[in-house]
């Protein structure tokens, strides 16, 4: 495979890494998921910045985010498979 254009880190997150600079909408953009060593293959439905997230599959309001394996936080707003995940739509669950 050749270099990634986003990270997933464990296999059941629920979002990627970009690892590329700025992803324009339609751009079709391939993914490595770390452990399993897997690859996907997903199409942009925004731009996203470099080292932002991008949602792998459909993400609810009020669904737990996973990053790492681990919970990020919660979707404030529904999010599409290939969308922007960031702080307009993800926020910590502490406060």
């Amino acid at each position: 495979m050749s270099t990634p254009d986003f990270l997933v880190h464990h296999a059941a997150d629920s979002v990627g890494v970009v690892t590329v600079e700025t992803v324009q909408p339609g751009q079709t953009l391939t993914g490595w998921v770390m452990d399993t060593d897997q690859t996907v293959t997903i199409a942009a439905l925004d731009a996203i910045p470099l080292g932002h997230k991008i949602a792998l599959a459909d993400i609810a309001e009020d669904d737990t985010v996973l990053k790492y394996g681990h919970d990020i936080g919660r979707a404030v707003l529904p999010v599409r498979r290939g969308g922007h995940v960031h702080v307009h739509n993800l926020k910590t669950k502490r406060w």
